[in-house]
């Protein structure tokens, strides 16, 4: 009989991921479509305001991924408990993600859209070591493809109206 807490038993299958999770994750990628086509559809100055914040939701969405690690270090999920590598991939978003906004709207979502990717591929492998529950890959895969493809069409916005 496998281990249902494995992580390859749910590695991707939604119906394994609680279901406040799944629907709080799933309500979070609104704001990141509406913005998204905000950009591509108002007016002018109201594209790049929605643009702004757009960006700006990409940066406080990867700074909350990262402090979900955080949690899974701190908690000591696994053996290893919350060492420096654990801890330091856990801020590495914030920083990120805060650096990102001194840049223009589209360059900061572009870099938080590829620092979620990123964190993703981390995650990943947390999930492989025993770090993080066995459905976290499921539910951060769409809402990472989500929250991305937002983030990339929003910055191809502001690219097409130069």
């Amino acid at each position: 009989m496998s281990d249902p807490d494995a992580p390859a038993s749910s590695a991707f299958r939604l119906g394994a991921v609680p279901k406040p999770a799944l629907w709080l994750g799933l309500s979070g990628l609104l704001p990141f479509a509406a913005f998204a086509a905000m950009a591509h559809l108002a007016p002018a100055p109201w594209d790049l305001r929605a643009l702004m914040a757009l960006a700006g939701y990409g940066a406080v969405i990867l700074s909350f991924m990262g402090g979900c690690r955080w949690g899974f270090a701190a908690a000591g999920i696994d053996a290893q408990g919350p060492g420096w590598g654990r801890l330091v991939v856990s801020v590495a978003p914030a920083l990120l993600a805060w650096a990102a906004l001194s840049l223009s709207p589209a360059a900061a979502a572009v870099i938080c859209a590829l620092g979620l990717i990123a964190l993703f591929a981390a995650d990943l492998s947390l999930t492989r070591a025993g770090g993080a529950p066995a459905w976290w890959p499921a539910l951060r895969l769409p809402l990472t493809a989500g929250a991305s493809a937002s983030l990339l069409l929003g910055a191809a916005a502001d690219v097409a109206s130069r």
